[in-house]
């Protein structure tokens, strides 16, 4: 697991809109989310909520903006949404996003978030076209500054285990890691691996007590 480790995890806004989704997901976890501004690169918005382990849960939106239909990021948050909204995946943090360059083929694209408090956050992020014809896999980002990472003072809420639809192995070889690995200090649950693909629930230790969501 040296230099990998799970980031956050991306659930898509419904079509009501992603307010109505961040007040109901802060209402079933028992905390606020926090207005994380817009990605102009991706044409989306996003929400946050900074979880206990370095990790964090994004709600996240898209514009109606021409980026969105350009950027990978933009067309599978557009397509979850459409399809209801929910889990659009899980992320992977790398130290070395230049060795994952060279594993996946392509360069990794540059992601930038501008918070309303004026700050710039920014990374690079590569894997998302894996994602959109695959969502059991995740893609990866390498944040240019942990000082600003999303998770900075997350308490009270903490990211327990994970259902996902797919195959270990399948998720292995997309990762060049074992994925149980990566994943060891959560309850990971693989299912229904013949399905549909993708990130089926979470489950989280909240105040109130444990939420699968």
């Amino acid at each position: 697991m040296i230099g990998m480790r799970l980031d956050h995890l991306s659930y898509a806004a419904g079509p009501d809109g992603y307010k109505a989704t961040v007040e109901r997901l802060s209402a079933v976890l028992g905390a606020e989310f926090v207005d994380g501004g817009v990605h102009p690169r991706f044409g989306t918005v996003n929400h946050i909520l900074p979880l206990e382990n370095d990790r964090y849960i994004e709600v996240v939106d898209v514009l109606d903006h021409p980026s969105s239909d350009k950027a990978p990021f933009g067309q599978a948050v557009r397509a979850r949404k459409e399809l209801g909204g929910g889990w659009l995946g899980w992320v992977v943090a790398v130290r070395d996003m230049a060795r994952m360059e060279q594993r996946l083929g392509r360069e990794a694209v540059p992601g930038n978030r501008h918070r309303p408090d004026g700050a710039n956050i920014t990374w690079r992020q590569i894997g998302v076209k894996g994602l959109i014809a695959d969502p059991q896999l995740p893609f990866f980002i390498h944040w240019d500054d942990l000082t600003q990472h999303p998770s900075v003072g997350g308490k009270g809420v903490k990211l327990t285990g994970l259902e996902i639809a797919g195959d270990p192995t399948r998720v292995t070889d997309w990762i060049g890691h074992p994925a149980d690995h990566l994943l060891d200090d959560l309850d990971v649950a693989w299912v229904g691996p013949n399905g549909q693909p993708g990130l089926v629930a979470a489950v989280f230790q909240t105040p109130d007590g444990i939420v699968r969501l």
